[in-house]
């Protein structure tokens, strides 16, 4: 999730609109790791926790977005995050980023699998305010509303975000760290995003980062244990 999220913040930032909402309505460049823990809550919460509790974090984003508005410094575009337009980029691209960071460092998805995922995943933007049916059923519908959007490009507040998501601030002791997951995420962000961010990858290191994040994240999976909602949501499945 953390490699897809990553990727995700940088194909989102292209679209300059969104990308000027987040910069003038953020924190994250004061406090990113703050930033990051609030969307992987609401991933969580709206992947795995019940109606509920997946219902009460849409509406506190719901909340949020009625306050998001403003002008895009760059291309004088009004912008709102209530736009549909938006709704649905900022949605399609996350949805994507999942399936793609999934199939490369986790494990198999079939066809069949992602569709239901990308069904499923159809409902959050839905109860954020897009109307409906605007939302892909499918991985094809994904992939072609992507394929067909157009006006996007690095604004100096996406490439300040490229950033702090590829070099956040963090003890340079463990800063050798984040570079497995920052590399992961380059080598899965479609090509002419790195072109537009000007980030080179060699293809012939694309085994060798698969095979450790697959390997770290077994290594992860035996030292921590599950989150609260993942186990909650485990023994409910059980249940029915």
């Amino acid at each position: 999730m953390l490699i897809a999220a990553m990727r995700a913040l940088l194909v989102q930032a292209l679209e300059p609109r969104a990308m000027a909402g987040v910069d003038q309505h953020s924190d994250y460049r004061a406090d990113p790791w703050g930033r990051l823990n609030r969307t992987v809550e609401f991933v969580l919460t709206t992947t795995y926790g019940d109606t509920a509790d997946a219902e009460r974090a849409i509406d506190h984003v719901r909340r949020i977005h009625r306050r998001v508005r403003g002008t895009d410094p760059v291309t004088g575009a009004v912008y709102s995050a209530d736009d549909p337009d938006l709704l649905l980029w900022v949605h399609a691209v996350e949805t994507h980023s999942v399936v793609t960071a999934y199939r490369r460092y986790a494990g198999f998805l079939s066809d069949r699998s992602a569709d239901r995922y990308v069904a499923e995943m159809a409902q959050i933007p839905e109860r954020l305010g897009l109307p409906a049916a605007m939302a892909p059923r499918t991985l094809g519908e994904l992939r072609a509303y992507l394929r067909g959007v157009e006006g996007l490009h690095v604004s100096p507040a996406a490439r300040a975000g490229m950033r702090t998501i590829l070099e956040p601030p963090m003890p340079p002791v463990v800063r050798p760290l984040w570079a497995l997951p920052a590399a992961a995420a380059v080598a899965i962000l479609p090509r002419f995003a790195r072109r537009a961010y000007g980030l080179r990858w060699f293809d012939p290191a694309t085994p060798p980062v698969r095979a450790a994040v697959f390997g770290f994240g077994r290594v992860l999976d035996l030292v921590f244990p599950e989150p609260p909602l993942v186990r909650a949501a485990r023994a409910r499945v059980q249940a029915a």
